[in-house]
């Protein structure tokens, strides 16, 4: 009798770790658990991917990935659920072996502090503290790890689209390239960002972010001078990340860029 429990609970346990595996996939592993504590003592929980094989005398590219304002938290997992995982195929880490940073914003708080649905808004004078503490890691990694500076990419979604144009817009020296989905920005900074590849995605029936705000942000790059991509998905609502991350050119395109010809 004892015996016949002790098997149903191994059953039962394997199951639940089954299940475990298939809610939050399998390559979770792949990302290292991390918190980054500044000078300040501000802490930024964090998710970490290296290069399938990293040869130190090499340096490889850096990718920011900012996540929606669904994931926000402090389980340091919820920022990879959607997304952030199709960098670690083993396709995409084949042909694009890449360090990824995957930080977590707070419940509470944003990427940039502005309201995402509003059909404009201005750029706020000072980043968000997620955003800020975002970019102290990424300084301290360039100073620690074999990162080429010249290809360091940033994507996000939603929350985190708005995250990736307010960083490229602050910082445009840092990136390389920029792939903003479902996100909008300040129409009156597109002059700043012109000389940055960007390639922005999103929904035309998007409900939650108006879809005019990546038209006017593009139109606007392009009225500056620049050259932007922009792909818009017909019938696709908010969630046109699904798509956006399962193009096989974004990430042809995104790892093809570098700052030395910006």
């Amino acid at each position: 009798m004892l015996n016949r429990i002790s098997y149903i609970k191994h059953v039962l346990l394997a199951i639940a770790a089954f299940s475990f595996s298939f809610m939050y996939g399998q390559n979770d592993s792949i990302f290292e658990k991390h918190i980054f504590v500044s000078f300040s003592n501000d802490s930024l929980p964090y998710r970490f991917m290296r290069p399938q094989q990293c040869d130190s005398s090499k340096k490889y590219p850096l990718v920011i990935f900012l996540h929606g304002a669904g994931e926000r938290g402090n389980d340091n997992t919820m920022q990879l659920t959607n997304g952030a995982k199709k960098f670690a195929s083993d396709s995409n880490r084949e042909k694009y072996p890449c360090y990824l940073l995957a930080p977590q914003c707070a419940k509470g708080f944003r990427w940039t502090e502005t309201d995402w649905k509003l059909p404009s808004h201005t750029m706020p004078s000072s980043p968000s503290i997620y955003l800020k503490r975002t970019m102290l890691l990424l300084d301290s990694l360039i100073k620690n790890l074999n990162i080429d500076t010249n290809r360091i990419y940033i994507t996000g979604l939603s929350m985190g689209g708005f995250g990736t144009w307010d960083a490229i817009c602050r910082w445009p020296e840092k990136f390389a390239a920029a792939v903003p989905v479902c996100g909008g920005a300040d129409t009156a900074k597109a002059a700043v960002v012109k000389n940055i590849p960007v390639w922005a995605f999103h929904g035309e029936m998007d409900k939650l972010v108006m879809v005019s705000r990546s038209r006017n942000m593009i139109n606007a790059i392009i009225k500056a001078g620049g050259n932007p991509k922009y792909t818009e998905y017909p019938g696709i609502a908010h969630n046109c990340w699904v798509n956006a991350y399962a193009e096989p050119e974004m990430y042809k395109w995104m790892f093809a860029q570098s700052r030395k010809n910006n």
